[in-house]
């Protein structure tokens, strides 16, 4: 998604408490970042504007969450939306951090320590032409770079309105040693998790009528 420039973005997030900078110096030592170190992490790859994590995080207190994006302006958007999701609820962000980051150089950020218990994947770019199918969010190449991070019996929740993408997407994980526990090509009529979270994308596309395509991966343990 492109979006303007947004010159208060990078002051704000460089003010906020919960927007890290250095996020290649908090490899393996991302748990010491959370009030509550104890808790399980999360993972979104690329958050956007911030309208999913931002509701995850504050209905989700026993969890953290990372959120990336390589964007300053749709950082700044979700920092501007997590803060308002949060002041609606009257708690303080203290379960969710952002950070700037290329995601195919994530290996850089995180590590077998960090223990990420889930990933989430939503409405990545498709990348539908050949020779650009390896910078899919899904394609064997980054999936085996989740795998130096996930937990053992880590989890990915995957989304995806493209219908190549999803079917391209579950090739890549049974390739890569994932199990797909559960999977719809409808999401909306046949939920294969609790509580789902739209996306801006996401209820865009389904007001078009186009189905939401959607599965869970899970690292095979062993």
């Amino acid at each position: 998604m492109r979006i303007r420039f947004k010159p208060w973005a990078r002051p704000e997030l460089e003010a906020s408490k919960f927007y890290r900078d250095n996020p290649e110096e908090l490899k393996d030592k991302w748990t010491q970042e959370f009030k509550n170190k104890e808790n399980p992490i999360h993972l979104e790859l690329g958050c956007g504007k911030g309208n999913f994590i931002s509701q995850l995080a504050v209905q989700n207190p026993s969890i953290n969450y990372i959120a990336i994006d390589l964007v300053d302006a749709m950082l700044g958007l979700a920092k501007r939306k997590i803060e308002e999701t949060y002041q609606e609820q009257n708690k303080e962000p203290d379960n969710v951090l952002l950070t700037r980051f290329d995601i195919e150089r994530i290996m850089l950020i995180l590590g077998q320590q960090d223990n990420i218990k889930r990933i989430y994947i939503n409405f990545c770019n498709p990348w539908p032409k050949g020779q650009h199918r390896k910078k899919r969010l899904t394609h064997t190449r980054q999936l085996e770079k989740y795998k130096t991070f996930l937990a053992n019996g880590g989890e990915i929740y995957f989304k995806t309105d493209d219908d190549e993408l999803f079917q391209g997407s579950l090739g890549y994980f049974e390739e890569s040693g994932f199990e797909i526990i559960a999977k719809t090509y409808d999401l909306h009529a046949e939920p294969i998790w609790d509580n789902n979270i739209e996306t801006e994308h996401e209820k865009m596309f389904s007001e078009q009528g186009i189905k939401i395509k959607a599965l869970i991966a899970k690292i095979k343990v062993g």
